[in-house]
């Protein structure tokens, strides 16, 4: 399903069930208070769409673990967004459901399956790490958690999405996600009398991000890959990743095309340099635009060709990786590889890398950010020029320090 006729549902479908949700969970209030579990054992996590969010939530993962060391971890996203977790090995593969969002029947169908699963795990505490979608909201509360911890609009306009967690967290749009995700475990913890939630100070030690080291044989098996595209890989001085795509959330977080077509000429002028554009299946033929207007004998079309995992081992392998906000941002920090990211329509100060190898382009236009928490990542914009307005040589000059 697209991502329009998802929020569409998400609306017109989960404004009214959040209703009766808190209709229901008001009425329970007032025979027997909601009391907070003392020693959770175990932990759900929901985090359905943003892959990119999934690293981001890492922190909020081991800090679970530091607070709840005896915790048994549980995970809950979208089919297409699995790989993301597993990378970071944290999360029991056992424990990783998922909802297969493919059509409304899938939906449907997945989502039943899912539920059931999880009321036989009997869920201490559901985390829902997704801002104010009600669906995640619906999914909490149906696990049958004991305690349901989620993001509130409070005195904020418009978002509704009920009133049935147990903990509500405040959102802070002038904090970086990570920190925000941060706030959903502490919540667990706090006096009931805090409001909102949660009141602890923002520590920029808590943030870690892991590393992800390429094996030897993996190393071997990807080298091989890309000389079966290109035999001369193997003579490549500094390899460079282009990923001129972003998710269909949000598609005005593309540079333009041609802008990615006009540096890899100019990167390609570089003595040893070889250029991999990576992306997913129904990329290629952006991805072809990109190849066939430069050198072929350097340049290689690998969308649809790897696996999340090798995606990563190729973060390992390459030197500079060029991207729009998207995925590869925050995934790329997980490795050494030089990053140069693209920002308009989302602001770098929420949802920018963590990694320190980043360099992010960033025009601050007046408009910019245009999407957010509080319109559900739509846009009304009908020209990204925030993005467009990041020159090709501004990106070059940059670039062409490391490969000097």
């Amino acid at each position: 399903m697209n991502a329009d006729f998802m929020r569409l549902i998400d609306r017109r479908l989960g404004v009214p069930a959040c209703l009766a949700f808190s209709c229901v969970h008001g009425l329970r209030k007032i025979f027997s208070k909601p009391k907070s579990i003392k020693n959770p054992n175990k932990f759900l996590f929901i985090e359905l769409s943003e892959m990119g969010s999934i690293l981001l939530a890492y922190s909020l993962f081991k800090k679970t673990k530091e607070l709840f060391p005896n915790a048994e971890f549980y995970f809950l996203t979208f089919k297409e967004n699995r790989q993301a977790i597993d990378i970071l090995d944290i999360i029991p593969e056992k424990n990783v459901l998922t909802i297969n969002s493919r059509n409304l029947f899938s939906l449907t169908g997945t989502t039943i399956g899912t539920l059931w699963k999880l009321r036989r795990e009997k869920i201490d505490v559901a985390l829902d790490m997704e801002l104010f979608a009600r669906f995640t909201a619906i999914l909490s509360y149906l696990s049958r958690a004991k305690n349901r911890v989620g993001y509130f609009r409070y005195h904020n306009e418009g978002l509704y999405r009920g009133n049935f967690h147990t903990h509500n967290v405040v959102f802070n749009p002038h904090l970086h996600m990570a920190h925000n995700l941060l706030s959903l475990i502490y919540a667990v913890s706090s006096s009931p009398s805090d409001v909102p939630l949660s009141k602890n100070q923002v520590l920029e030690k808590d943030i870690i991000v892991p590393k992800k080291r390429i094996a030897n044989n993996a190393r071997k098996m990807l080298q091989k890959k890309l000389e079966g595209e290109n035999r001369n890989i193997t003579k490549a001085k500094k390899i460079i990743l282009l990923n001129p795509n972003a998710s269909d959330i949000v598609p005005l977080r593309r540079w333009p095309l041609e802008n990615y077509t006009e540096l890899a000429k100019l990167l390609l002028k570089h003595e040893g340099v070889y250029i991999i554009v990576t992306g997913v299946e129904s990329e290629r033929k952006d991805v072809d635009t990109i190849c066939d207007a430069v050198s072929p004998e350097r340049c290689i079309n690998f969308a649809g060709k790897t696996t999340f995992s090798e995606l990563i081992d190729l973060y390992n392998i390459a030197d500079i990786l060029i991207t729009n906000d998207s995925g590869p941002v925050h995934f790329s920090s997980v490795t050494d590889i030089r990053t140069f990211a693209f920002f308009g329509p989302e602001t770098p100060k929420l949802y920018g890398p963590l990694g320190k190898n980043c360099r992010v382009f960033y025009s601050n236009y007046a408009c910019s950010p245009c999407v957010s928490a509080f319109n559900h990542r739509k846009s009304p914009c009908n020209d990204n020029k925030c993005l467009k307005v990041i020159s090709v040589m501004e990106v070059y000059n940059e670039v062409k320090q490391i490969l000097v």
